[in-house]
């Protein structure tokens, strides 16, 4: 063979073979993603810097929610030296060995686990234990600390409002993209989760080269890819801390809600639901697993649902104002009219008589007055003559009129306050009734539903909505969907419905006369207890009817308590609801609850004269009593 030619083989060999090289490193390095991702996982060190919460102000700027460092540690686990003293590591942790076996023990076959990544093996490591840690690190490669922030609430109040913080689940990461991972928190309930997306931030990332001990020995190329944290948008919440603080004393052992509301903007100055729970309770740095598991399992008081939003109740007859303007709305009724009040309203046919017993009061000679003494015959009559209105053979029509009105009001649908889980109650409407009455009698009747006249039947409301429903009156016909949040900081703009107006189609001229009355209740009526001299407190009581199951049987219990009020009459500051569970007629506990609110926004103490009232409401115990009341019930339903 000739010189030349064994020069050609030898170079075409050395050419297949670079071209053969060529392909595999292409195969492993460019189209097989999994080998570059574990060189990546040899060689780089990627850590994720977590922002910095945005913080959580109340209107007046006092700070109700900060970030508070929580210490834990991360460990890859190839680079865990197996010889290391691991009774040293579990000591200077103050951890048992079973507990590092079990921090250990991860199923290598979830994507969330590596053994070359680094995953959480403790958190919430006090600071003392992290530094006396921290001082030996060099004994234990593999292991890597680090710092988060969890969420500190400045204030034992407004646990509803403010919400939680918990740990995200595998579903969430999932749908993230890369945004949360394995260990991160995210808002649970509350403003923390409604405004997660603004006050979460956004992660960093610094790379770094390790040896194959895992020890860093360099930035990756000179940090030019690594990022900063973005620290979260501070909120500026709506709540009035201070009122707020006050509003819970009020309502300490008694079950129910309060919501007071800006009328001229929508936001919520206070949102009270009792019983409550301090919302460091449920911090991610204490112990709330045990917490959180009484929180839940106490089904008498249920300490963890939001009574405010969530609870529907009759609203009683701080619906009679509503019914009133509608009826003037419709031309069924003319603001002078009288109603003759026996003491009773009585509706005769031809088989029964139905009476439903009234107040002992003056003729009213008109709606103001009816609605100062809250009349029940006054508005039984004007209920029956708005269903009436297109003749006593066709309620369905008169009712459904009155049904979309009421939705103008923000009844029988959500608000849409920025808080999850809000309920809508209910309006029934002609189609409920002709379901409802279907099997029992070919026609219903207004006769049959009169008891929507008084705000009682099968109407339901939520604080929230009687609050708003305060907020209508005060602004004489408009209301802006009930908020919680005031700013953000820096500055961004609101969510656009929060900007809204809301107009009824109520006429502005038969506002007066139904506010008069509303004053009037506070002044001489039924609400005196909610009277402070120079604040024009216009109110209206209700009495809701209360009945409960105990031992199998329907029995009555002590009735609900509520008042909706506005103040001052003119250019008003606060409109305010409170519902207070078997808290007897509304102007013996919601009343004098409410105004003591009103005073305390408006005038910021309470005048000396009221101290006696102040002091009663907050030792009123309506849950002991509640309690004795239902032990009596139960002896007596088994005595029978």
């Amino acid at each position: 063979m000739k010189k030349a030619e064994k020069h050609s083989i030898i170079k075409i060999f050395f050419i297949i073979s670079a071209i053969l090289l060529i392909y595999k490193a292409s195969i492993l390095q460019i189209f097989d993603k999994s080998y570059r991702t574990k060189v990546e996982q040899t060689t780089l060190k990627k850590s994720m810097l977590s922002p910095a919460r945005g913080l959580i102000y109340d209107r007046n700027g006092k700070l109700l929610v900060s970030n508070d460092p929580v210490y834990e540690l991360k460990v890859i686990y190839k680079n865990i030296n197996p010889e290391m003293d691991t009774a040293l590591l579990c000591s200077l942790l103050k951890i048992s060995k079973n507990d590092f076996i079990k921090a250990m023990d991860k199923n290598w076959k979830d994507y969330r686990f590596s053994k070359r990544s680094p995953f959480v093996f403790l958190t919430k490591i006090e600071p003392e234990v992290y530094s006396r840690f921290v001082e030996h690190l060099f004994e234990f490669p593999g292991f890597y600390p680090s710092t988060k922030n969890i969420r500190n609430y400045i204030y034992p109040n407004a646990a509803h409002v403010l919400g939680y913080m918990g740990e995200v689940n595998l579903s969430t990461i999932k749908k993230s993209k890369g945004e949360y991972s394995s260990g991160d928190y995210i808002g649970i309930t509350g403003l923390e989760a409604n405004y997660e997306s603004q006050l979460k931030g956004e992660k960093g990332v610094k790379l770094e080269l390790r040896d194959n001990m895992g020890r860093i020995i360099d930035d990756f190329g000179k940090g030019i890819l690594d990022s900063s944290a973005t620290a979260g948008i501070n909120l500026v919440s709506s709540i009035d801390i201070d009122l707020q603080a006050y509003g819970e004393k009020l309502m300490q052992n008694k079950r129910g809600a309060i919501v007071a509301i800006e009328p001229s903007t929508g936001q919520v100055l206070a949102m009270i639901s009792s019983p409550t729970y301090n919302p460091n309770d449920l911090s991610v740095k204490s112990n709330r697993g045990k917490i959180f598991a009484d929180l839940l399992h106490d089904k008498t008081n249920k300490p963890l649902l939001n009574r405010a939003i969530n609870s529907k109740y009759p609203p009683g007859s701080i619906f009679k104002p509503i019914v009133g303007l509608i009826a003037l709305q419709m031309g069924v009724t003319y603001p002078n009219r009288t109603i003759y009040c026996p003491g009773y309203y009585e509706y005769k046919t031809k088989y029964n008589v139905f009476r439903q017993g009234c107040h002992h009061h003056s003729t009213p000679y008109n709606i103001s007055i009816g609605i100062q003494h809250s009349c029940n015959s006054y508005f039984f009559q004007l209920g029956r003559d708005i269903i009436e209105k297109y003749g006593f053979t066709n309620p369905g029509r008169g009712l459904d009129t009155m049904v979309n009105y009421l939705h103008e009001f923000g009844l029988g649908k959500r608000l849409g306050i920025d808080l999850k889980h809000e309920t809508g109650g209910f309006v029934p409407d002609s189609k409920f009734y002709d379901k409802l009455y279907s099997k029992q009698f070919a026609k219903w009747r207004s006769t049959y539903i009169m008891s929507l006249g008084i705000g009682q039947g099968e109407l339901e409301m939520t604080t929230l909505q009687i609050a708003n429903l305060g907020a209508i009156l005060a602004n004489r016909g408009y209301y802006y969907t009930p908020h919680l949040i005031k700013e953000f900081e820096p500055d961004i703009s609101l969510p656009e419905k929060y900007k809204i107006k809301h107009k009824v189609r109520i006429k502005q001229e038969y506002f007066p006369p139904i506010i008069k009355g509303m004053a009037g209740a506070v002044e001489i009526g039924t609400a005196q207890l909610a009277y402070v001299y120079g604040l024009s407190i216009c109110g209206k009581t209700g009495t809701v009817e209360n009945y409960s199951i105990v031992e199998g049987k329907r029995v009555k219990m002590k009735n609900h308590s509520v008042f909706m009020a506005f103040a001052p009459r003119e250019n008003p500051k606060i409109a305010i609801a409170v519902f207070v569970e078997n808290g007897g007629f509304g102007g013996q506990t919601a009343a004098p609850i409410a105004s003591l609110m009103i005073e305390k926004y408006i005038n910021k103490e309470i005048v000396f004269y009221r101290d006696y009232l102040e002091k009663r409401m907050m030792k009123l115990d309506l849950i002991t009593q509640d309690k004795v009341w239902r032990d009596k019930l139960k002896t007596k339903v088994d005595s029978l």
